[in-house]
């Protein structure tokens, strides 16, 4: 009899200490899934456009250079971007001998990859990217003097015959690093340094550009181009996604 007492007390405990068990298992996977789903966290995807501020203070500051630029870029995935450029410029160089009027319009377009992972809600960009651009502009020889190695008895000869060279041409690609951080809900402030190399150029007769609208200053037949941009945008949010 005692042992039936004992045996029935040991299956009583056993299955209380399972009920036990089950209950406090059910309770874990009952907060473990609440806080899950309370942590989820949206990023915003959408059209962001914007200008570039940098060649708008340019352009009332120096007396020689006249720019404006518009940008923009569409997020595909969690980092990469869709980007790109359109933008007009003029520029007047003048050297010992060159005084030429460079006009014309540029289009660059390509991807950025934002290497920066951001907290929480935070929507910042470090970025590296790759465009290829492309240019119309034309070329006016304003005036010229030729270089002789002795101008003590051969002067310069100088001509001040304006001269007009049209429909000229240049492609490129190039390599952007920068940054874009959010000012506000939505309101982007960016910069990016260019690296620029020239595949393919139209020259005018007798003298090479010096200066390439997208492409800017070019040095010593060298083929090597750089450039910066200061941009504010504005990014119009179309749909989110869970983080």
């Amino acid at each position: 009899m005692k042992q039936k007492h004992i045996l029935t007390y040991f299956i009583s405990s056993l299955t209380c200490m399972l009920l036990f068990s089950v209950s406090l298992n059910a309770q874990n996977d009952s907060i473990a899934t609440t806080v899950k789903d309370s942590i989820k966290i949206k990023e915003k995807y959408g059209l962001r456009v914007g200008g570039d501020i940098g060649k708008l203070i340019r352009s009332f500051v120096d007396d020689d250079y006249t720019g404006f630029e518009v940008s923009g870029d569409f997020r595909l995935k969690k980092r990469l971007y869709i980007a790109g450029e359109l933008g007009i410029e003029e520029k007047h160089t003048t050297t010992d001998y060159l005084d030429v009027t460079t006009s014309g319009s540029y289009l660059k377009a390509g991807i950025d990859y934002n290497l920066y992972q951001n907290w929480l809600d935070m929507d910042n960009m470090i970025y590296a990217g790759f465009r290829v651009g492309a240019s119309t502009f034309s070329q006016k020889l304003n005036s010229y003097s030729i270089y002789s190695t002795n101008p003590y008895w051969s002067p310069h000869f100088s001509s001040s015959d304006l001269q007009e060279f049209n429909d000229l041409t240049a492609f490129w690609g190039e390599l952007i690093l920068g940054i874009k951080t959010e000012l506000l809900t939505n309101l982007y402030l960016g910069l990016n340094v260019q690296l620029k190399v020239m595949a393919n150029e139209t020259e005018p007769n007798n003298f090479e550009n010096i200066y390439i609208p997208g492409f800017n200053k070019t040095y010593d037949s060298s083929g090597i181009g750089v450039g910066y941009s200061y941009t504010l945008s504005y990014r119009i949010p179309l749909y989110k996604k869970d983080k």
